[in-house]
């Protein structure tokens, strides 16, 4: 599965992941599934983050879901029922990471009250790991998913057709694993779009790393003092700020802030330093680099950079079709 909500499912972006071979297009807002749909994307949508209030909008424009609670499952079903089609979905087990899951120890009889829902169709089981605990995928919990199939089969006398490890964080474990099991889907984001693994970072040989640069307008180069004049209280996000003295340093303002990004998720290209942030302006030390108003600074992104940067309305996207690769 293509995941699509770090760019907002951005069509030229998913028509990308198309043409690049992705079959299933996933994203964790039913928002983002509507708007591919009404550009035209044809492929089959999952949701997956798992819905409750969006129900009936959820059963009209995505294909399969992501579920763990019976109640949103009756609630699927329901609307199903009225629109007169059966929901797939796939049901989450949790397996250390404590994001969203069932327990492994409840899964049978989850499994058995889902299989009782009319126009709900059971089309396999997943597990999220590596990120909300940082819990690494493993031969040890790949092997405890595929155990849990193979059960869940043999007890029910069904056959799952999806069995999802995991997302862009299981490429380590499926790099090295002589046996994979009975794995056979991953919810691949990070990796497609920034062309990384998600346990250390490392780039994945083949990819383009960077695939998404941010562009951002010097609207001020000036020499100051590096060190305030003055009483220091609380900036305007409530710390206590501290400074080094360097001396008189070429200061730039960039016309970027936090309310666009976290400078955290910057990268720079070259030698330029970034001192801190505010709402609307991100200060650097230019270590003299002779930048003038109107020039552009360019960073690369990690993936909560690529996230913040595609939601900002006040960035403007801009994509370029390249002979083998699309970038934004």
């Amino acid at each position: 599965m293509g995941v699509t909500k770090a760019v907002l499912g951005e069509p030229s972006i998913v028509e990308a992941m198309i043409q690049g071979g992705i079959r299933l297009i996933a994203d964790s807002r039913i928002e983002n599934i509507q708007k591919m749909k009404r550009a035209g994307i044809s492929t089959q949508f999952v949701l997956l983050r798992t819905p409750l209030s969006q129900a009936e909008s959820v059963v009209q424009s995505a294909d399969i879901s992501l579920n763990t609670e019976i109640e949103t499952l009756k609630k699927l079903s329901h609307y199903a029922k009225t629109q007169n089609k059966n929901h797939q979905v796939i049901i989450m087990v949790e397996l250390g990471d404590l994001r969203e899951g069932v327990l492994p120890c409840d899964l049978s009889q989850f499994i058995r009250k889902t299989l009782s829902l009319s126009h709900i169709k059971l089309i396999g089981i997943g597990c999220n790991l590596a990120c909300h605990g940082g819990v690494k995928p493993n031969r040890k919990n790949m092997q405890e998913l595929s155990a849990l199939v193979d059960a869940i089969e043999k007890e029910f006398q069904i056959r799952l057709e999806i069995i999802s490890g995991g997302n862009s964080a299981n490429y380590e474990w499926y790099q090295s694993a002589q046996d994979i099991g009975r794995i056979n889907n991953l919810r691949l984001g990070e990796s497609i779009l920034l062309g990384c693994e998600t346990v250390s970072r490392r780039a994945i040989p083949g990819l383009h790393t960077r695939a998404f640069q941010l562009f951002a307008e010097v609207i001020e180069s000036k020499k100051k003092p590096s060190l305030p004049t003055g009483e220091i209280c609380q900036d305007a996000f409530g710390n206590l700020p501290r400074f080094k003295d360097r001396g008189i340093h070429q200061r730039v303002i960039i016309a970027l802030g936090r309310q666009d990004i976290p400078m955290s998720s910057l990268k720079l290209n070259n030698k330029l330093e970034m001192l801190g942030s505010s709402s609307d302006h991100i200060i650097l030390d230019s270590n003299n680099h002779k930048l003038q108003v109107g020039d552009e600074v360019k960073f690369d992104l990690d993936y909560s950079g690529l996230l913040s940067a595609m939601t900002s309305p006040f960035i403007r996207k801009q994509f370029t079709n390249c002979k083998d690769h699309a970038v934004a």
